[in-house]
């Protein structure tokens, strides 16, 4: 790793005494680090408070019923609150960023947000502030959303609570949104045009790694109003870590052929056709592209020693958590979830279906919770193909974000185009469109026990159209209800009774 000829994250001004935290605070636990943090903070023996605008994305995670975790509903615009929930922490995660850059007022936004946590933070007495940020060098030269994450820094400071900030560049693991990109990219794309910014040196960081300095933090109070870069042990440019990539996957050589023409606009298009990640997700990451981003000290690699993976090592890992259905967290899981939708007035339609299944209720709700992915959707795969490819072309997500894990879903998971709203074991499951509509759609899946071995599985899909479009919409898909619904029902018995005949808890092949 480099090392700078300067020393960094010293500040002109007199520290409070740090003591080591026992209760810490989570802002963004719902999010790809946070929920990795969370069971390794629990791991080292702390108490974790996860502030969560969803708390229902959380109560579902294995590690939601220990007893040192508290799950509580937090407004981070509402400072007043905020110094309540953060009240007994010492110290506290801040995780919380714009995963868009829509609109010109997403970078105020974010500081915003940075400014009231700050000023709770000392109000309740919390000690440090921990923030996880990006790597880059100052000045006129840096992204927008660089940028914006100096905005954080500098908002978290400003009310005198100590804040260690680590910056960070590429974050390789499964799930993240820089390796998926990475990943779809080198997969289906065997010759590549590319902007200048393959050429970029970047120094990538395994989850594993930037999870133990985030624990590591914690225990080390000298580092409390610190500035530290963190990265691995490679320095790469974007070409070669697609070459690592490819050779990962076993994939043949990919040829990738810069051009100076490709605007960070037109890439995240292209990323989003290519990739699960829109393209507005997608634009703040292309355009940090052209910044190098190596480390310039470390610093840090001294204070709190680990084995870092190599870029290799870390694509390793991350590939291997995919096949083995082992990804804790995904990039899609953070955001907020509007929740079930209660249309007042207006016109709504219903498409209400029912079947009677010989099989237990446990093994329908496997079934149902299979849908979607790699599974596909039971019936009419090829309609469900257009309508993923039309969705991307119009903006909206396709069928590309997949689901986390083959057999099971958890609430404010995204299942392709739709995102999960409501799930209760065994008894529903509820899915809200996030494709481009003309209107609101939902469909649910509730199951009623009749007995060990028999049930009545119902079907209910709602759309609330907007405007005269969205009256057209559902009058010209109407008709394909017939063959995609019935057959997904259909689909979903004989799945249904091949898990029934499997042994409890057995693992479902496909």
């Amino acid at each position: 790793m480099p090392t700078c000829c300067r020393r960094r994250g010293s500040r002109d001004l007199k520290l409070p005494e740090i003591s080591k935290p026992h209760c810490v605070a989570i802002a963004g636990a719902t999010g790809y680090i946070g929920g990795r943090l969370v069971p390794q903070l629990l791991d080292s023996g702390y108490s974790v408070r996860c502030l969560a605008r969803s708390p229902g994305k959380l109560r579902a995670r294995e590690w939601a019923e220990n007893p040192r975790v508290e799950i509580v509903r937090a407004d981070l615009e509402d400072a007043e609150s905020l110094a309540i929930n953060l009240k007994g922490c010492q110290a506290a995660f801040y995780l919380v960023h714009s995963m868009t850059s829509a609109g010109a007022g997403y970078a105020e936004q974010d500081s915003r947000l940075a400014s009231a946590f700050a000023g709770a933070s000392r109000r309740a007495g919390v000690e440090r502030i921990i923030y996880l940020g990006g790597l880059g060098e100052t000045g006129a030269d840096l992204s927008a959303h660089l940028s914006s994450r100096r905005q954080v820094e500098e908002a978290l400071a400003a009310t005198g609570v100590p804040v260690t900030v680590l910056r960070a560049a590429m974050i390789i693991g499964s799930g993240s949104a820089s390796f998926e990109i990475l990943r779809y990219l080198v997969e289906r794309l065997p010759i590549m045009i590319t902007p200048k910014w393959v050429s970029t040196p970047c120094q990538p960081i395994g989850v594993r790694n930037v999870i133990g300095y985030l624990v590591g933090t914690l225990s080390k109070p000298e580092m409390a109003g610190g500035i530290f870069d963190i990265g691995g042990p490679d320095v790469l440019c974007y070409r070669d870590i697609m070459r690592v990539m490819a050779e990962e996957l076993g994939l043949p050589r990919r040829w990738i052929l810069p051009v100076p023409v490709l605007s960070p606009r037109l890439s995240s298009y292209w990323i989003h056709l290519i990739t699960p990640l829109s393209h507005n997700i997608a634009k703040p990451l292309a355009e940090g592209l052209k910044n190098p981003v190596v480390c310039r000290e470390n610093r840090i690699t001294n204070t709190i020693p680990q084995e870092l993976l190599t870029v290799r090592e870390a694509i390793r890992t991350a590939l291997r958590q995919i096949t083995e259905n082992q990804v804790e967290t995904i990039w899609s899981m953070a955001g907020v979830i509007p929740g079930d939708p209660h249309w007042a007035g207006g016109t709504v339609f219903r498409d209400e279906r029912k079947i009677v299944i010989e099989a237990p209720d446990r093994a329908v709700f496997r079934a149902v919770c299979r849908m979607g992915g790699g599974h596909g959707w039971y019936a009419a795969d090829w309609l469900w193909r257009i309508r993923g490819w039309i969705d991307l072309l119009v903006g909206g997500p396709g069928l590309h974000r997949g689901r986390r894990n083959p057999e099971t879903v958890g609430y404010g998971e995204a299942l392709d185009f739709w995102r999960v709203v409501s799930v209760e074991r065994d008894k529903r499951l509820a899915l809200r469109a996030e494709m481009k509509l003309p209107g609101e759609a939902v469909i649910e899946f509730l199951i009623e026990s009749h007995g060990n071995a028999h049930c009545t599985l119902r079907q209910r899909a709602l759309f609330h159209p907007r405007g005269l479009f969205g009256l057209v919409y559902w009058y010209a898909v109407a008709p394909l209800h017939h063959f995609v619904f019935r057959g997904m029902l259909s689909g979903i018995q004989q799945e249904a009774l091949r898990i029934a005949a499997l042994p409890e808890g057995s693992s479902v092949s496909s």
